[in-house]
């Protein structure tokens, strides 16, 4: 008899430490299926710091590895079948690669191909998170989350196509009426000014192609904000109409 009831002592006293081990894993166990929610933070850091990101080594190193925190998460959001997770991963691989070895020998050629790599891993990212959001299954929060670093990684994938066109060898923007080369600051700056069409007018497109360029991601935008908006829209059944009375 007594060993039974120690036993019994035993096995509520496991229990109850158990509880609040299993109550913290129930709580933390959302965070695990928010992948899209971690994009749009880094997304976000890395346009709220970028004014503050000097263009010196120790400014270039801290962009890197903003960078690299949002391919990972990149990767990780988009990742949900092992297809998409390698398209994404050869993608995001030589693209940190190359940026890190451009930040070891500054050689020009290294960023340029590593700007190409970086546009397409973003390209890539926004083609599938596009099919992740705009799916039929149930709008979940993680879907809008997705929905909100989609468009966050349409502005910053401008900015390396717009860093593209500025390397082409023509001048090909205005900063306040004189042609000069922009910076991770300028880039992002006017990339999300003309996404949102907000067009301050003191960053000015020169060329047919920085010009094109500008055209199509204020296009894109709006038609990403209107299709958002209806799929929305499409959620919630419409009320039924009751009959008027006579």
């Amino acid at each position: 008899m007594g060993k039974g009831f120690a036993s019994a002592a035993q096995q509520t006293a496991s229990a109850a430490m158990r509880q609040p081990i299993n109550a913290t894993r129930e709580a933390l166990r959302p965070l695990f299926f928010q992948r899209c929610f971690y994009l749009f933070v880094t997304l976000l850091a890395l346009i709220a710091l970028a004014p503050f990101i000097e263009p010196e080594r120790g400014g270039i190193l801290a962009r890197n590895v903003i960078n690299t925190f949002i391919v990972l998460s990149a990767v990780a959001a988009v990742g949900r079948s092992l297809l998409s997770f390698l398209i994404v991963l050869l993608l995001a691989a030589p693209a940190l690669a190359l940026r890190w070895l451009w930040l070891e020998s500054g050689s020009e050629e290294l960023f340029g191909m590593a700007l190409w790599f970086d546009a397409a891993v973003y390209a890539t990212t926004i083609a599938l998170l596009i099919r992740y959001v705009f799916d039929r299954e149930v709008l979940t929060s993680d879907r809008l989350w997705g929905a909100a670093a989609t468009y966050l990684m349409l502005g910053v994938l401008w900015s390396f196509v717009y860093a593209i066109v500025d390397r082409a060898g023509t001048a090909s923007f205005a900063i306040r009426g004189s042609a000069a080369s922009m910076d991770l600051t300028d880039l992002l700056y006017f990339s999300f000014s003309t996404l949102t069409t907000t067009g301050f007018g003191d960053i000015v497109p020169l060329t047919r192609v920085a010009r094109s360029a500008a055209v199509v991601e204020s296009i894109i935008g709006q038609l990403f904000l209107a299709i958002l908006i209806a799929r929305l829209v499409g959620v919630y059944p419409r009320p039924e109409r009751t009959a008027d009375p006579i």
